[in-house]
């Protein structure tokens, strides 16, 4: 399993419009953006019976992990349930494609569909929902803006419009219910690479004095609901 850095910021849009434009000019824009460069993403966290990740995230746990379903402009086509590991400012990221099939079995509580051995992922998610409850928690959506380097393997990332939806795990529904997570004037700056962080990027994202981010998306949209929303599913 591979390690990547991984370094997230909070940012205004007089920094995003700074940062931005100079990244415009370096780096390639990620094959997912759409003409407008931006992309949305949704994704269904899942948590179990004493919220081990969110309380492990309030914390300070330097090594954690959570699972999620995540799917893009709200689409069946590619359909991911991924588990993210967290080691200080290191991360590494492992998933499996579900078809649409599987991913409503397992919205609707049927988590038997997951007990695939041969699947590492899915069967230790299927333990996970057996032994210890793990459940839906929370929707977050938000819109992406990304730019790529081979050199370093580097991915930044502008997430905007962070919103949660409300009490529901229809994750393939455009017309769900959602609220703004927290000030729409602040956006999610986030800076992955693997050994190196080539110095003209560096230089280019200007991270001196930007304010690090200790809440991850997940925390920041379940102050939203209830803990225990969907525990008894």
């Amino acid at each position: 399993m591979k390690f990547r850095h991984e370094l997230k910021y909070y940012i205004n849009h007089h920094q995003y419009q700074i940062i931005s434009r100079q990244l415009k000019h370096l780096l390639k824009r990620d094959k997912n953006a759409d003409a407008s460069g931006e992309y949305h993403i949704r994704s269904l966290y899942f948590d179990d019976i004493d919220n081990k990740a969110l309380h492990e995230k309030l914390g300070g746990v330097l090594e954690r992990e959570k699972y999620r379903m995540r799917i893009y402009n709200f689409s069946d086509k590619v359909i991911h349930l991924e588990k993210k590991i967290k080691k200080n400012d290191f991360i590494s990221k492992v998933k499996e494609r579900l078809t649409r099939e599987t991913a409503d079995a397992v919205l609707a509580g049927n988590y038997e569909v997951l007990n695939v051995p041969e699947k590492p992922l899915l069967y230790e998610a299927y333990r996970e929902m057996k032994t210890r409850m793990l459940r839906p928690k929370v929707i977050v959506d938000y819109i992406r803006e990304a730019y790529v380097s081979y050199a370093g393997n580097v991915r930044i990332t502008f997430d905007k419009n962070l919103k949660t939806g409300m009490n529901s795990v229809d994750i393939f529904n455009r017309d769900l219910s959602t609220i703004h997570a927290y000030d729409n004037n602040f956006i999610v700056f986030e800076v992955k690479y693997d050994e190196y962080l080539p110095e003209y990027i560096r230089t280019a994202i200007q991270t001196e004095g930007l304010i690090r981010q200790s809440n991850s998306k997940y925390v920041i949209c379940r102050k939203f609901l209830k803990f225990n929303s969907w525990e008894d599913q």
